[in-house]
């Protein structure tokens, strides 16, 4: 056979095969039999072997690879893989909540037309993030923390749904008003998904186990996320994965429909697997219905889920509603009642938290539930726990609350052995001493000690040494553990007294590595006072109101002396905020934490060292930045922008003022162009923080 004639024929059977392939795992309606697929398949291996140069990474022979991966590479996400709020109310008033809270956002009149919502499974799995550039899969990441997942490309291309390469040409809109279609796949498209695995493929590969006399796997997924995550692709190979798609992430030289549930038919028609248990209803009956529908079929659907997805269906819609935090407004995941179990009561204990909040906690006769054996669960807090009339002896139901912590739901009516006593909180810490305190019109007990509170004490240091804090490199759990157990630590200012010799006596620390730590240590000390605010772990203060409150008063001992009411002068300081700032500053212990800290050498630029009084040139402009800069990392242009009063959003909007592009800018450019938005490149920012400033001068009295 020539070159030509084999590479014609090598073609049509990457062709036939990534189409059977997709009837065979994507649509369970395979058109010819196992055997033909393999002589194929066979076919197109004979032809690789013989002609080298056309083999592809696309190519179906090229998905089980066995080169055993040395670790993991992390991936940064071009778009932050986010979570999505869960609705804490299992009920049909769940849906209802989301849809009322849609409405008020979008500032809708009682009688506008109900939201178009799409409404999707939550799938029980792993998610992950599919780069396809030009239509071939290059590479796959985990979730990870969101910003930065691993590369896992090896093994997901073990996975026969998921394409190597997508079809050649797709739909942009099904139905009513479709687009036209698009010749070729885009530049590129990264599909977010769930790796899952079936319930009969999970039972399946726990039988080969018993049979071969190994150890057998709990649940679907953790032997899903575990295959994902297995250095070797062989490995990954032998679990029979599946895999559903269910958004995007970066996206280049497309035009997405717009709409969600038009987004996922497109995916569709790439050869992208889409679960079909989907639906566009209207309003808030539209979500209690599917809601309500899909619970009752849970137990018959080939996979596990543990919930359903509620989305604004409408992509404008979307962008209005924008982001809180880090979760979007306009989705939310309603889950249904996890798996429960009874089981006895045989003590009520009290767990003490890093905000110091105590926590009642059941012990309990052990007993397996949601895939692993509980003997612990919580109780809440002591209003849930005298709700459901608990007490020590009682029979009571257990389950996993949203799958991950155990809990205890009620207790069995049934006469009790003996009288019990209600259980009362403790009125000092059990741990410290401390006077335990509820706030006023709270339900939560807490301990007063702060800083100073042992229970405390250990995940205080951890969040203080945090990268979002002071950032002390190689200071980690397990070494936390030895410093405070060993003694050597017992607050925060007692972190920089340590040395190399005292550091390197503890388990498995060389002098290398004393030294590391110490090195670290000192350069943490060089930090801002967003970051040391954020770091002394006081309640409801997170990174965006540390760094308001830093912007505010500028000066630490602004922030501590500061009235409740000057508190609420802060941007997006609320009533509750205030008072956790101004509680947690009445503890002269964690006034002393504060000034000792000050004492070790801790310190933050000169600027920050009084309240910024100029003024901000960018107050009231949002940007976006897209692409790499030249000489600035996103993080500086990010912290330029903030520090003349400006907004950074991550999306192109109506609102949006100007987009800083540099180099392989995506679609937030293409956006910024269609609505006409200013793009200004590296220069043009300092230009326009320069011009604002001397504009603001010449304006000041």
């Amino acid at each position: 056979m020539s070159s030509n004639d084999a590479a014609r024929r090598a073609a049509e059977l990457r062709a036939l095969l990534q189409q059977h392939a997709h009837r065979y795992y994507v649509l369970d309606a395979p058109e010819i039999p196992d055997a033909e697929y393999d002589r194929l398949f066979q076919e197109l291996q004979a032809l690789e072997a013989a002609h080298p140069a056309l083999l592809t990474p696309d190519s179906p022979t090229q998905r089980v690879l066995g080169q055993v991966l040395a670790g993991f590479m992390p991936v940064r996400h071009a778009v932050p893989m986010l979570s999505i709020r869960t609705e804490t109310d299992i009920s049909a008033a769940g849906a209802e909540a989301f849809d009322a809270r849609v409405r008020r956002e979008l500032a809708l009149a009682a009688d506008a037309p109900p939201v178009e919502y799409a409404a999707e499974l939550k799938f029980d799995g792993l998610a992950v993030n599919l780069r396809y550039e030009h239509g071939v899969l290059v590479q796959a990441a985990t979730r990870g923390d969101g910003e930065t997942g691993e590369d896992v490309t090896q093994n997901i291309r073990t996975i026969g749904q998921v394409p190597l390469r997508l079809f050649a040409r797709a739909q942009a809109t099904a139905g009513e008003g479709a687009g036209p279609g698009v010749d070729r796949p885009p530049a590129v498209l990264e599909v977010r998904g769930e790796v899952y695995l079936r319930r009969d493929d999970f039972e399946r590969m726990n039988e080969r186990q018993r049979e071969k006399g190994e150890k057998t796997f709990v649940n679907p997924r953790n032997a899903a996320a575990g295959a994902v995550r297995q250095l070797d692709p062989a490995i990954a190979a032998q679990r029979p994965l599946s895999f559903f798609a269910y958004g995007l992430g970066e996206v280049q030289g497309w035009d997405r429909p717009p709409t969600h549930s038009a987004t996922l038919d497109a995916l569709s028609a790439f050869g992208v697997p889409v679960c079909a248990d989907r639906a566009v209803v209207q309003g808030a009956a539209g979500l209690v219905a599917f809601h309500a529908e899909m619970g009752a079929k849970r137990d018959a659907l080939p996979f596990d889920i543990d919930g359903v997805v509620y989305k604004v269906n409408a992509l404008e819609l979307q962008e209005r509603l924008g982001f809180v935090t880090r979760e979007p407004r306009w989705a939310v995941a309603h889950k249904y009642p996890a798996q429960e179990q009874t089981t006895r009561l045989n003590g009520i204990e009290i767990q003490v938290g890093r905000t110091g909040k105590l926590t009642p906690v059941a012990k309990l006769e052990p007993v397996f539930v949601g895939g692993t054996t509980v003997s612990n669960a919580t109780l809440h807090n002591l209003f849930e726990l005298r709700r459901k009339g608990v007490r020590v002896g009682d029979t009571v139901i257990v389950r996993r609350a949203g799958d991950v912590i155990p809990e205890v739901v009620a207790r069995v009516p049934a006469i009790r052995p003996a009288y019990v006593p209600n259980f009362r909180m403790p009125r000092a810490c059990p741990v410290c001493g401390s006077a335990v305190l509820r706030e006023r019109g709270g339900i939560d007990h807490r301990c007063t000690g702060g800083l100073f509170c042992a229970a405390q004490r250990k995940q205080a240091l951890l969040h203080f040494a945090g990268r979002r804090a002071v950032d002390i490199e190689g200071l980690g759990d397990k070494l936390v553990d030895q410093l405070v157990d060993g003694g050597l630590i017992r607050t925060l200012p007692e972190l920089y007294t340590l040395g190399i010799a005292k550091v390197s006596a503890l388990e498995r620390m060389a002098d290398k590595s004393a030294a590391n730590l110490v090195a670290a240590l000192q350069k943490s000390k060089h930090t801002t006072l967003a970051r040391f605010l954020y770091g002394l772990g006081i309640r409801h203060v997170g990174e965006a109101t540390a760094k308001d409150l830093a912007r505010h008063f500028g000066s630490i001992d602004r922030v501590m002396d500061a009235s409740v009411e000057q508190l609420l002068e802060v941007n997006d300081v609320g009533p509750v905020v205030a008072q956790s700032i101004r509680s947690f500053f009445d503890q002269a212990h964690n006034r002393e934490v504060v000034e000792q800290l000050r004492a070790a050498g801790i310190h933050w630029p000169e600027h920050e060292g009084e309240a910024d009084t100029r003024p901000k040139p960018l107050s009231g402009r949002t940007l976006v930045l897209t692409g790499t800069l030249p000489a600035l990392s996103r993080d500086e242009a990010k912290a330029l922008i903030e520090a003349a009063g400006g907004k950074v959003a991550g999306s192109v909007s109506k609102k949006t003022d100007y987009v800083v592009a540099g180099t392989e800018a995506g679609s937030k450019l293409d956006k910024a162009r269609e609505l006409g938005i200013t793009v200004l490149d590296e220069a043009g920012l300092h230009a326009l923080l320069g011009a604002a400033a001397a504009s603001d001068e010449e304006a000041a009295p």
